[in-house]
């Protein structure tokens, strides 16, 4: 059974490992290098127009955490969204379950949509946020991540 729940900052220690292990393994994200638990900690208590949740199994397992922030061109209208899973659990439905509570956070804060900025080679991740409903409205071409990869991204979004 998936259990979701509001992060907190004593969550940074897990989401910082589970992070770790899907940036270590390279391909879907755009994040890079090592990922500190201060930083983790910190960023969930960034702004109160952030809402971040984690998705646990019934022995308190992190299976899987998502997040939203203010977008930086559009930060009274728009969400940016992150979704990170355990490798090897994906298909269990913790995406479905971690969209469905940032959905209402993201009503509740007053957004009036959210943008996912995914690789464009992160199969996976594209899935994902297309069945959700996001729907394509733009990319970036070249994006230079902090290693100096570079990649192309999809720019996905939601209509709240």
């Amino acid at each position: 059974m998936i259990q979701i729940r509001p992060a907190t900052p004593a969550d940074a220690r897990a989401i910082t490992e589970l992070l770790q292990e899907i940036v270590d393994a390279g391909g879907t994200t755009a994040i890079t290098g090592q990922v500190k638990r201060e930083d983790i900690a910190a960023q969930i208590r960034a702004t109160p127009r952030s809402a971040w949740h984690v998705a646990e199994d019934e022995t308190g397992e992190l299976l899987g955490f998502q997040w939203i922030d203010p977008m930086i061109e559009e930060p009274e209208t728009c969400a940016e969204i992150a979704t990170f899973a355990r490798k090897g659990r994906t298909g269990l439905g913790i995406g479905s379950a971690l969209f469905k509570a940032t959905q209402e956070a993201a009503k509740r804060l007053d957004y009036t949509w959210i943008r996912a900025n995914i690789r464009a080679d992160n199969a996976g991740g594209l899935a994902y946020y297309q069945s959700r409903g996001f729907e394509d409205y733009g990319r970036i071409d070249g994006y230079v991540m902090g290693d100096g990869t570079v990649v192309d991204k999809v720019l996905k979004r939601f209509d709240l």
